[in-house]
């Protein structure tokens, strides 16, 4: 994947080169020619192009920020309640997820997300062990949990 970013990162400055101008546009249109040509040389390049991760990490990123937005406003609706009725709970869930960084990444999404805490990893790194504040229905949160997160990180993952 770095080969790959140099590879058109050289190309944008070969054209820029080539058309006697230091100007950021020729930049950009060479950066855009060097695309072109690694989308037509991809079968050479062992696994993926690196923008189809660049893309992945990006909506990894939005689903993050989505996810925070309507956890804020739930955990918010809470708060504003006059009459405190939550039901906190300990659930653990079990991840398809082996490297450690994806672990990890998951483990910060689930807790920088308002009303939920990761609060110990299995030693074989095969179950999470979730505090929600309020969990009605534990698979519901776990079934979200995987098919938000967890799938958006095996995407970029699995994009290299």
């Amino acid at each position: 994947m770095a080969f790959q970013i140099l590879l058109n990162f050289f190309i944008a400055v070969v054209w820029m080169f080539l058309s006697s101008s230091m100007a950021p546009s020729t930049f950009v249109i060479g950066y855009l020619i060097g695309l072109i040509l690694l989308l037509m040389m991809r079968r050479f390049f062992p696994g993926r192009l690196y923008f189809e991760w660049l893309w992945a990490a990006i909506k990894l990123a939005f689903l993050f920020l989505k996810e925070l937005t309507l956890s804020n406003i739930s955990v918010l609706r809470l708060v504003i309640k006059p009459k405190l009725d939550i039901q906190p709970r300990f659930f653990a869930m079990p991840t398809d997820l082996k490297e450690n960084w994806e672990i990890t990444l998951l483990s910060s999404l689930i807790t920088l997300t308002p009303g939920t805490i990761v609060v110990h990893v299995s030693d074989d790194q095969n179950i999470l062990y979730i505090h929600a504040i309020d969990a009605i229905d534990v698979e519901e949160e776990i079934q979200s949990i995987k098919d938000s997160f967890e799938k958006a990180i095996m995407e970029v993952s699995r994009s290299w």
